[in-house]
């Protein structure tokens, strides 16, 4: 059977901790997968080298050579050039500051066309094709991992403004407030992603003396990060340094994602990512209720759901990515109008 007759697509979500690669047929069911830690230094051209890793192991799982794929798609952080699918100031990857031509080199390394989309839009999209935010045509994705990043969908299309919409993480929520990994002060992020609170953790932990479990665990999972599960944890074992970070995150990004309501007044708001998907649906109450004092049109709220796809989601995306392609119609996006 050929791949013109049984067309089968490569989808890769690049995260700061972890690369999953999937291989899904028409219908989106996965037939192979893999998936890999990011690595943690040798900068853009070792990132690649370990994407095509894995896309060449989720190929072997679904029977299939990466050369007859129709194409891989990913989603990556970073501003992200869709046309050239280079990929620029990706600060949660290592040594990433400049622009790396992402698509070529894979497409050069693999055999097959490679697309790039930014990964917390090609999530979103997934969720509003094929996962929670279906029966909705206006949509906030915020995956909340190892940054906070967001996506948009407002009136059935994605919304990229001039290539850098959505950045949510970097919402103020405290004017003067804490150092994100941006540069930036008080952004969102600084209080609610993953790498930020590792490095609060490490502060409070090694200078200050506060005791806690997180690096314990780490170490006993055989973990060079505090990944998702390692605060899923310590939480569970009710660590109080944990607690104290989670907590402070869920407030921040009441605050945060509150504030992108009042400006957009969407239908829907689906929390996602490395930290969202494994928490789980009590913080995504927790989230929603956080963001209740925060609302101004709160007698009308909107829902507030937990990704339907799961880690999933970010892969789905990206292979829906080459679907578009194929088919000669990439996503329909909002436009912003012509300046006069």
């Amino acid at each position: 059977m050929g791949p013109t007759n049984h067309p089968l697509r490569g989808g890769i979500d690049l995260g700061g901790t972890k690369i999953e690669a999937i291989v899904v047929d028409a219908d989106q069911t996965v037939l192979g997968s893999s998936r890999h830690p990011t690595p943690a230094s040798g900068g853009p051209e070792a990132v690649a080298s370990e994407l095509a890793a894995a896309m060449r192991e989720a190929c072997q799982g679904a029977k299939v050579e990466p050369s007859n794929l129709q194409g891989v798609g990913i989603g990556s952080p970073g501003v992200v050039d869709p046309a050239t699918g280079a990929v620029s100031t990706a600060r949660n990857l290592p040594d990433w500051e400049g622009s790396f031509e992402l698509g070529s080199t894979l497409s050069h390394e693999l055999g097959t066309p490679v697309s790039v989309g930014n990964d917390v839009q090609v999530a979103t999209d997934a969720e509003f094709e094929l996962g929670a935010g279906r029966p909705y045509r206006s949509l906030l994705g915020v995956m909340w991992g190892t940054g906070v990043g967001g996506g948009l969908i407002l009136d059935g299309k994605p919304w990229l403004g001039r290539g850098g919409a959505g950045e949510i993480g970097h919402m103020v929520v405290k004017m003067g407030g804490r150092r994100c990994p941006c540069g930036r002060e008080g952004c969102m992020e600084a209080y609610a992603g993953r790498a930020a609170m590792e490095a609060r953790a490490r502060r409070q932990h090694e200078e200050k003396g506060q005791s806690t479990d997180l690096f314990k665990i780490m170490k006993d999972r055989g973990r060079t990060k505090l990944t998702s599960a390692v605060w899923a944890k310590a939480l569970e074992k009710e660590d109080k340094l944990a607690t104290e970070l989670i907590d402070e995150a869920v407030e921040a990004l009441g605050a945060g994602i509150a504030s992108a309501q009042n400006l957009l007044e969407v239908e829907a708001i689906v929390i996602g990512g490395g930290l969202g998907v494994r928490l789980g649906e009590p913080f995504v109450r927790r989230i929603r209720q956080a963001m209740g004092p925060h609302l101004f049109n709160d007698a009308h709220p909107p829902d507030v759901l937990l990704a339907g796809l799961g880690d999933l989601g970010g892969a789905l995306g990206a292979a829906l990515l080459v679907s578009r392609r194929v088919a000669g119609t990439p996503a329909p996006v909002a436009e912003t109008p012509s300046a006069a």
